[in-house]
């Protein structure tokens, strides 16, 4: 798990070459564009190797349900307003069955922030997670999730 500031994000570069991918796009379209211009739904930059969801969201208050993905790192920016998160390395138990390329787990938070503002979050593959958590004075987000294909 990677949490930082956008203006960071080249730092990141050498992870792996999809997200390499993801970082070229996003620099480039941040050039000529503000992120918050993504329009809704599913933006292609590299087939099923990088490719964004954009999502308006309510966010609900704080549950003990993470998710994990095993194909996909998640590198989430809220667009507007400013979601919390959790994370944790507890493995907790199965909540449901594992479909398409999400699962979930109950597991107590170990460490948790909040974006908006600037920041990011990168989760990679078989981290718990946990999006969607309401702040005070936030309850919903206009979010872009950057998918990036870790499995080779």
């Amino acid at each position: 798990m990677i949490c930082d500031a956008l203006e960071h994000l080249n730092r990141y570069r050498g992870l792996h070459r999809n997200l390499d991918t993801a970082i070229d796009y996003l620099t480039a379209y941040h050039v000529a564009h503000d992120l918050s211009d993504l329009p809704l739904g599913r933006t292609e930059v590299d087939g099923e190797n990088v490719f964004i969801n954009v999502m308006e969201a309510d966010l609900s208050p704080d549950s003990t349900r993470l998710e994990y993905h095993k194909k996909y790192a998640d590198l989430q920016i809220d667009l507007t307003g400013g979601e919390g998160w959790g994370y944790t390395t507890l493995p907790g138990e199965e909540a449901g069955e594992f479909t398409g390329d999400i699962g979930f787990r109950t597991s107590p938070d170990a460490v948790s922030g909040t974006l908006g503002e600037g920041r990011f979050v990168l989760f990679f593959p078989g981290e718990l997670h946990k999006p969607g958590v309401a702040r005070p004075g936030c309850a919903h987000v206009r979010k872009a999730v950057i998918k990036i294909r870790m499995e080779d």
